[in-house]
């Protein structure tokens, strides 16, 4: 059993989750119950799934519950996107937050790899 709380990925997708809700603030209202509730569930679900993960019995239902995180952080991505198109974002933001993003991901890939 791993302590979530000693994770950097752990760390760094609550760091995300913060600039998430840091930027959706700005957004229209219209999307209140939209794309900005997405974006933040979505980022949410990252370090949520590492921390429950962590609790499980075994490695295989850890690696699991990284599976769900690693989806969520691909959904996250997908919405940053989306949001760039709708001109919420610009293309910097846009192109920082993909990259850590990015960075998570690959990060809980290598974890679940090296779990048995």
């Amino acid at each position: 059993m791993h302590n979530f709380r000693n994770l950097r990925i752990w760390h760094e997708s609550i760091d995300l989750l913060e600039k998430i809700h840091a930027i959706t603030i700005t957004f229209p209202g219209e999307e209140r119950f939209g794309l900005i509730s997405q974006m933040r569930r979505s980022a949410s679900s990252i370090p949520t799934n590492i921390a429950e993960g962590s609790s499980r019995e075994s490695q295989k239902e850890f690696k699991h519950f990284l599976s769900i995180s690693l989806g969520s952080a691909y959904e996250l991505f997908t919405h940053l996107e989306i949001s760039a198109r709708m001109g919420y974002i610009d293309d910097t933001l846009k192109l920082e937050l993909m990259n850590s993003t990015t960075e998570i991901e690959r990060k809980i890939s290598s974890f679940r790899k090296q779990l048995k």
